[in-house]
């Protein structure tokens, strides 16, 4: 039976215009770079997760049509309606609200509260680390101006060409300073590089990922900084020689659309590979948070700390301030009896004073 033109155009592929772009009606889409962490790790879980999108590389009209979210940062998710909305942990609570089906939160509220920490010790330390290689190295300075500056459109060049692409070398090493990429910090940045590389190693193969044999929000977070740092010449080769099968876990997690997994027991989820990051997370990112929180508070311009007999430096960020404070709300959200069973996992590894205020 043939249907009538009205029901047949309801059923079809409609195509809505907004701006100056058009958009199929139903799909999201996602406008970024593939030289962006976070524009690779929402696109990795949006694959994994199966909801329908289009990857976008960021234009100079994008640009223009995505000015109004503020700070203006890659990726913007382009919903359905037409809308647009910017920071990825953000956008994957709000996609987990929407979609119900392969979720990457884990249904243990303890295990999900290791998964947020996790994925903010990525989102917030492995990014420093991966900002010092691309930026420190004349060889990697014109291995990614040329790669990121054709694609992310910050300037009034055309682009691609050679103004647009010194315009954003010169803007990023113009950062290093702001962002800790110092000669003073650099070891310390070199030495959780090398750190977080042991503490995977061990632990990534075929159907491992950190709280099962299904990803998670975490693990599509390190997937992101990773995979710049296995594309990048100074942090791939020690990725390689270091590293390899963790260089091989971040390759396939690109595209983890065809995974079918589970999440781990409470016990077995909370065990060696969750805690040797963790140790990071309480050695390392924990303490910098809280003397950034105090450094801030207290109006100073410069915090320091010394972490592995190294130090770092730098002027105290009002965002990671929140940051801080989001990791401390959680922590106290959880009930009595999740908070004992992480008690002596996050005491083992140094997280369990600063979550709980000190």
């Amino acid at each position: 039976m043939r249907k009538n033109s009205r029901s047949a155009q309801n059923e079809r592929t409609q195509e809505c215009v907004f701006g100056s772009i058009v958009m199929t009606e139903g799909r999201y889409r996602l406008i970024g770079s593939t030289a962006s962490p976070y524009a690779i790790k929402l696109r990795a879980l949006m694959r994994y997760r199966r909801i329908p999108h289009d990857w976008v590389i960021m234009t100079k009209a994008l640009r223009e049509a995505t000015a109004h979210l503020k700070p203006m940062l890659i990726p913007v998710l382009q919903y359905p309606d037409g809308s647009y909305r910017g920071e990825t942990t953000t956008l994957a609570y709000d996609l987990e609200a929407r979609h119900q089906a392969r979720s990457v939160v884990p249904e243990d509220r303890a295990v999900a509260f290791v998964c947020d920490l996790l994925e903010d010790l990525a989102d917030e330390w492995a990014v420093k680390p991966l900002f010092l290689y691309r930026w420190w190295d004349p060889e990697d300075q014109a291995y990614v101006s040329r790669w990121a500056g054709e694609e992310w459109s910050t300037s009034d060049a055309k682009a691609g060409s050679r103004e647009e692409i010194e315009e954003f070398r010169q803007r990023q090493i113009s950062r290093m300073v702001i962002l800790g990429a110092t000669d003073e910090n650099r070891p310390l940045l070199e030495e959780s590089y090398r750190r977080t590389l042991a503490a995977f190693e061990p632990h990534v193969g075929m159907a491992n990922y950190l709280f099962g044999t299904r990803p998670s929000l975490a693990d599509f977070a390190w997937f992101g900084q990773l995979s710049e740092m296995a594309t990048d010449p100074s942090p791939m080769r020690i990725m390689r020689d270091r590293a390899p099968f963790t260089d091989h876990w971040v390759r396939r997690l690109d595209d983890a659309s065809g995974v079918e997994g589970n999440w781990y027991p409470r016990e077995q989820a909370l065990g060696g590979f969750a805690e040797a990051l963790l140790r990071i997370a309480g050695e390392l990112y924990l303490p910098f948070l809280a003397a950034n929180a105090d450094a801030f508070a207290k109006g100073l311009e410069r915090l320091e700390i010394n972490v592995w007999g190294l130090p770092y430096a730098l002027a105290p960020f009002k965002y990671q301030v929140k940051c801080l404070q989001q990791l401390r709300a959680k922590f106290a959200a959880l009930d009595a009896g999740d908070r004992a069973a992480l008690k002596p996992l996050l005491e083992r590894t140094g997280c369990w004073a600063i979550l709980e205020g000190g």
